[in-house]
């Protein structure tokens, strides 16, 4: 299957000026989607190749390189310099492109500046849209069975899957973070790794998986700073939205792989929840806007699921259910109080209606209205 990634000619059009830098998880498809790019005048250097890593630390490229693709080289200490002096240098003549699976953005806080030298965008696992133009059911299952990444998905084999689940996640574990972080205890988090697809979907509490693990609450929260460093899992906070006595502490727990979570509610909410989240990423990486995706619920556990929000106005809202129902009572208290223009009910049922804010539809249309709000 050739996928066309939705970023795909966004990038193309930002590298006639700037570095691309793309972020992502592993074995989410960066480096295939950067050697689109590839021409006979290109080279492309892999920080895990020893030979690649030895002419990366000359900080100099062979003569006639037009595109240079430099992968995982933020496991460079110097890969801040490197990437200001080629660019510095050679940005009348070379593109550059830098692939990472670890938030590449992150340098912003230290370091030499790149500011104004790049764009940065976040490739996300396969979406219905880019698998199936015709966005039907049958997809939506596949996804839901094998997610989003690239290599499961396309293979369909479960045994497959789960293997190549555990790989990747002993990856990340014990190389990606030990690359990133000084971690003394990679045991401790492997098991917190463990524990996070049974709370997805539900209001997360430091405290109590501290306790679990026997660390302290900075430590889980550290912990989890570091895994949204690599692309594994990312929380959403609560919206504090005027007018209801809004919950506003704990957030939500999401993975970036659905497919790993065993209860079917909870991976259908990851699914939509990553769904929302690369139209937030796309409305941000592609058009500049201000993105947000937060959840709504007031201290007497009234809860809409999600709230999108544009440069700090709520968008809409949306409620995740498995099966056709009646509008969530949730839904109208919200719609009253709220100042949010427009909710949508999201089943994988067949019903589609809806009345004055508010419409109840099956996730492939929702996927298609979303397509929608970003063109």
């Amino acid at each position: 299957m050739n996928v066309t990634r939705d970023i795909s000619e966004s990038i193309k059009g930002d590298l006639r000026t700037k570095m691309v830098f793309i972020g992502g998880p592993r074995q989410v498809g960066k480096t295939t989607l950067s050697k689109m790019f590839l021409s006979q005048k290109s080279l492309y250097l892999n920080w895990a190749d020893l030979s690649d890593r030895a002419l990366i630390k000359t900080h100099k490229i062979p003569p006639n390189v037009k595109i240079l693709i430099l992968d995982e080289v933020h496991k460079y200490r110097l890969w801040r310099t490197l990437l200001k002096g080629l660019y510095d240098k050679f940005s009348q003549d070379l593109t550059i492109i830098v692939t990472g699976s670890a938030r590449l953005d992150l340098f912003k806080k230290g370091g030499d500046s790149l500011f104004g030298r790049y764009h940065y965008y976040r490739l996300h696992p396969f979406t219905l849209s880019e698998v199936d133009k015709k966005m039907g059911r049958k997809t939506t299952l596949r996804l839901l069975d094998y997610g989003g990444f690239p290599e499961p998905f396309l293979r369909q084999d479960m045994v497959f899957y789960r293997r190549w689940t555990r790989e990747r996640i002993s990856r990340v574990v014990f190389q990606d973070i030990r690359d990133l972080e000084n971690v003394n205890d990679l045991g401790k988090l492997d098991l917190l790794v463990d524990a996070l697809p049974e709370r997805v979907g539900s209001s997360f509490s430091m405290r109590s998986l501290a306790e679990d693990l026997e660390v302290s609450p900075n430590t889980i929260k550290h912990w989890m700073e570091i895994l949204e460093k690599v692309y594994y899992s990312y929380r959403i906070l609560p919206y504090g939205a005027p007018k209801i006595r809004a919950v506003k502490k704990n957030p939500k727990i999401f993975l970036w792989d659905w497919a790993e979570i065993k209860d079917p509610g909870a991976k259908y909410e990851n699914l939509v929840a990553s769904q929302l989240l690369k139209y937030c990423h796309y409305m941000e990486d592609t058009l500049g806007y201000k993105m947000e995706l937060r959840y709504l619920k007031d201290v007497d556990s009234r809860e809409v699921d999600f709230v999108v929000l544009r440069d700090k106005k709520p968008q809409f809202g949306v409620e995740c259910k498995t099966g056709d129902r009646a509008i969530s009572k949730h839904i109208r208290y919200f719609k009253s109080r709220t100042s949010i223009p427009q909710f949508y009910q999201v089943h994988l049922g067949e019903q589609d209606y809806e009345e004055p804010g508010i419409r109840v539809l099956p996730f492939e249309s929702f996927c298609r209205q979303l397509l929608l709000l970003q063109s």
